[in-house]
């Protein structure tokens, strides 16, 4: 048996107990065998969340046990341990809204987001589905016969979910949404994620409405579910109102919803979930997480108030969630879900090429910054991109510039045009012009049309050949352009990185979305029970609050 004389001998583990708190009303019972006081067994018995954890004290030596219970106290009984707080079991399953995982049919409130150009690729939403993690597939930017391809595949691999597939918005080419929302309508696709949304849309609000009906029980059926992704509050506004009359009657008049659609649309909010979008990789309003959540959670509750939706909003964060710390903090400021994105970028998974998945492993926190956006360029739009092992922000903004600068691509100064033709396009302004012609006419002849009588948004759109293909150029790996890969990247990647240092996980070959998802939502838990014992008065060494992946854990997943 272990005697109390041993335990004394040992060194210091790191634990101490604020006087302040008073003092518990129960005991602890149990063996004395059952109790650590080294540091690393003292550190497993916090990881192991399936349990309850005791912290006691021991002629006057602090450790923990998993085992025994707790009585009431004994009138007259001196116990030989005492008892100075307990935790709880936590499981993963407890962080966020348990609606969140009814409702979308999944493990624990945490998603990854669509990242454009196929890069939240099929293998990504596949793998997280069959663990039951919501994912969605980065559909902006994609062909039809791409995007169906993506969907067919998809459905085959998880028949019964979850996934999610993006609807961007694009504003110049209002086709490009309709097209995916067709798609969507006709393979049933039970989840969109909606996002850069300016304001609602008949293609969103199609998709949304067409899915309304009533059950047997004369209830309202939402079928076709809505995760709006928004950094503004007067865009959370619309998601989180039902759907504008003006455009109900315009659905009405052209068919595509009924009579009844359009009378239950008035009844349910535009979207399900708010995905409250931080500072992110790709679009972004760089707003710290700290200052959108609670203002967009109280957003919501004044909504609530005015329209007493049965099933209120939830409200979940992205933008920022690299790390178990990050995700804590969403949960903790009473996001429903967290959302990751930058960091699967990285994964093998993901659609990126090798040389893309290298960079951003990595990257750091500050090895990022804005360039203009392809599909909102005039509109002066920026995105957060990669700028370490790559020129493409610098190039790109001296584009915007020369944009802003010139009314046609021949008032540009003919020194200026030769170094674009050199070191940025590699071709001929003509032939830009030509490739670009080409691919609007099977794509937007009307655009092309005003373009031949319209310099400046000629010049626009050979600029754009520059920025489309450079995001296509990161994802197929083109040799020869490594220096143009345009990579859409937030901070969460240099805290990600920063994090794996030193694991198994700092090597891009060993990153699989589900490994990730589990890593971050093990380490919230685990972090979480930690922060219930320091408020309830224990005073633990920095040791024990940090959380380092493993490739297997000790805790119960």
């Amino acid at each position: 048996m272990t005697t109390v004389d041993t335990v004394l001998s040992k060194h210091d583990n790191g634990l101490n107990f604020s006087p302040w708190f008073p003092t518990q009303n129960q005991i602890w019972k149990g063996s004395l065998e059952s109790i650590s006081f080294d540091q690393q067994t003292i550190k497993n018995k916090l990881m192991v969340l399936d349990k309850p954890c005791y912290i006691v004290k021991v002629a006057g030596k602090i450790g923990v046990t998993n085992e025994g219970y707790l009585s009431p106290i004994e009138n007259g009984t001196a116990a030989q341990v005492e008892l100075l707080t307990f935790a709880t079991p936590v499981r993963i399953q407890q962080l966020g809204d348990p609606n969140f995982l009814s409702f979308h049919g999944v493990k624990y409130a945490y998603a990854t987001g669509a990242m454009a150009g196929g890069i939240a690729s099929e293998e990504m939403v596949i793998a997280l589905g069959k663990a039951q993690i919501l994912s969605s597939f980065g559909a902006g930017g994609l062909s039809p016969d791409r995007l169906e391809a993506a969907i067919k595949k998809i459905q085959q691999a998880l028949p019964q979910g979850p996934y999610a597939f993006n609807l961007i918005h694009s504003p110049s080419e209002p086709a490009i949404e309709r097209r995916a929302v067709d798609l969507y309508l006709k393979y049933q696709v039970k989840t969109v994620e909606a996002s850069a949304f300016l304001d609602l849309t008949p293609n969103i609000v199609y998709y949304r409405v067409a899915g309304l009906g009533l059950n047997d029980a004369n209830q309202i059926e939402i079928r076709n579910k809505v995760i709006a992704k928004i950094s503004r509050r007067e865009v959370a506004t619309k998601f989180m109102q039902p759907a504008p009359p003006r455009i109900l009657k315009e659905l009405l008049e052209q068919g595509l919803i009924t009579d009844l659609q359009a009378t239950l649309a008035a009844k349910v909010p535009m979207a399900d979930d708010i995905t409250v979008e931080a500072d992110s990789g790709g679009h972004t309003d760089n707003r710290p997480l700290v200052c959108l959540l609670p203002s967009i959670v109280a957003l919501r509750d004044e909504i609530q108030a005015q329209y007493h939706y049965q099933i209120p909003i939830r409200v979940g964060v992205a933008g920022g969630i690299g790390t178990p710390e990050s995700a804590l903090a969403g949960f903790m400021m009473g996001a429903a879900y967290v959302v990751t994105g930058s960091i699967n970028q990285s994964c093998i998974e993901s659609g990126a090429c090798e040389h893309t998945k290298k960079l951003l492993a990595q990257a750091e926190m500050a090895d990022m910054m804005m360039a203009p956006a392809a599909d909102m360029f005039e509109m002066g739009v920026k995105l957060q991109v990669l700028k370490r092992g790559t020129m493409f922000p610098m190039r790109a903004q001296k584009l915007f510039e020369l944009y802003r600068a010139y009314d046609s691509i021949e008032d540009i100064p003919l020194a200026e045009r030769e170094k674009l033709e050199k070191q940025v396009f590699r071709k001929t302004i003509a032939e830009v012009w030509e490739g670009t012609a080409a691919y609007l006419s099977q794509r937007n002849p009307e655009k092309l049309g005003k373009a031949v009588n319209n310099p400046k948004l000629k010049m626009a759109l050979i600029f754009r050949w520059y920025l489309g293909l450079s995001s296509r150029w990161s994802n197929s790996g083109e040799k020869g352009r490594e220096v143009d890969y345009q990579i859409w990247c937030g901070p969460a990647m240099g805290s990600f990185n920063d994090w794996v240092k030193g694991s198994y996980l700092s090597d891009p070959n060993n990153r699989r979305v589900v490994d990730v998802a589990d890593q971050i939502m093990t380490g919230a838990a685990f972090l979480y029970r930690i922060q219930t014992l320091k408020m309830q008065g224990l005073q633990l060494s920095n040791y024990y609050s940090q959380y380092q992946p493993v490739p297997s854990t000790l805790v119960e997943i």
